[in-house]
């Protein structure tokens, strides 16, 4: 693994793919800036070091070329707080003044890219685009683990155009973070896993019963597999192509030993709303016209139990409508048990933007081992797929 840590940058032009795709109010301030800290250690490093850095990035989704909304110069004065230095602003990410601004850097200064997405070579993986961005700079660092899984011209495609190209310390951290739940955890292992669907975290389920010895299952995917075992869910959110996939991974568990822990009781609303009529009951016993938000205070002393004896977590998904006050006990629940076993030594892994939400929301990141800042990538890296961004630094 070809890491910053290994080289000097002493009179180098490093060209870093952060991702810097945060929320900015209406007024255009920036709200959350978890993952610009999180690239402050790379740059830093660099500029340690003697040399310089242009930063490119994407924001949100712009459907047809630039939208003032999602670009970068917004990002600049909060940056230059972080940093602790002026930088430079270009209103482009390629052309010919592009090139020049990035060619007249001096030791110790920063340039920042405009949105690479405002081109639709970005997403396309184009070759050529990759071509011009890598003539930027001496190297190339990928820091940007959140796009890791995606084949974008300056995550995967552009390593091929260097001869130096570096993890930075976010993905080196990833990296090592979900290894510690893939080959190296420590028994036991529970994976807990919500969200709506059952598709949607199919191939993760099937996965992670080769490893694990405990998965929870919460969420609004759980009223699926209260349904394929003859439970009555009422107007909850049921994949009913998927009862005989649900009933399929009930079977599966068994065969390979390992525990299956589904909710045993829901909290169930009239209505998709906080102030919703509410009642309580067995999951498998939800009266016509209601709708499980949350799992029930019996799921929750449940599963906090084995939470709490595991040596190895890995939470992704939420267990409720945690938005909802009303329905957010059995997240918080999970997340408390979570912090508690942490506290005795257990490693936790928390990933999946939901799941990072929650963990935020309750003011508990600090608490636990590892917040992953990429979900669809974390995702798909610990259902043993080759990420683009990983791979290309690899070659």
């Amino acid at each position: 693994m070809k890491t910053i840590n290994q080289h000097s940058f002493k009179g180098q032009k490093a060209l870093i793919r952060v991702d810097f795709n945060v929320p900015i109010s209406s007024k255009m301030q920036v709200t959350d800036d978890t993952r610009m800290r999180a690239a402050l250690p790379t740059i830093n490093k660099v500029l340690n070091d003697g040399g310089s850095v242009i930063l490119m990035s994407h924001r949100g989704r712009p459907k047809n070329g630039p939208e003032d909304q999602l670009s970068l110069k917004h990002l600049v004065d909060h940056l230059e707080k972080l940093l602790g230095r002026q930088l430079h602003f270009i209103t482009d990410c390629v052309g010919k003044d592009v090139k020049e601004k990035a060619s007249s850097l001096s030791e110790g200064e920063v340039l920042l890219l405009e949105n690479l997405r405002f081109y639709k070579e970005e997403e396309a993986g184009d070759s050529a685009f990759a071509k011009q961005l890598s003539e930027l700079a001496d190297v190339y660092i990928n820091d940007a683990f959140g796009t890791a899984h995606r084949a974008h011209a300056s995550t995967a495609v552009i390593a091929q155009f260097f001869v130096e190209k570096f993890f930075g310390h976010i993905m080196i951290n990833e990296i090592q973070n979900i290894e510690k739940v893939l080959t190296n955890a420590q028994r036991p292992l529970t994976a807990i896993i919500g969200g709506a669907k059952v598709s949607s975290k199919i191939t993760i389920i099937l996965e992670l019963m080769k490893k694990v010895d405990y998965l929870i299952i919460g969420g609004g995917m759980a009223y699926t597999f209260a349904k394929a075992m003859g439970g009555e869910v009422g107007n909850s959110l049921v994949e009913d192509d998927k009862l005989s996939l649900a009933l399929e991974i009930v079977n599966s568990a068994k065969a390979k030993g390992v525990s299956l822990c589904l909710p045993t009781d829901s909290v169930n609303a009239n209505a998709f709303s906080n102030n919703a009529k509410i009642v309580t009951s067995s999951i498998d016993c939800i009266q016509e016209g209601f709708m499980g938000l949350d799992i029930g205070k019996e799921a929750s002393t449940n599963f906090s139990e084995v939470i709490k004896n595991s040596a190895t977590i890995l939470w992704n998904g939420p267990m409720g409508v945690f938005e909802m006050n009303h329905f957010s006990n059995g997240t918080k629940a999970i997340a408390d048990a979570i912090v508690e076993a942490t506290s005795k030594g257990a490693f936790s892994l928390i990933g999946g933007g939901d799941s990072v939400a929650a963990i935020n929301k309750y003011k508990l990141a600090d608490r636990v081992s590892y917040v992953s800042t990429g979900g669809g990538a974390m995702l798909e890296y610990l259902e043993g797929k080759t990420l683009p961004g990983i791979a290309a630094i690899m070659e």
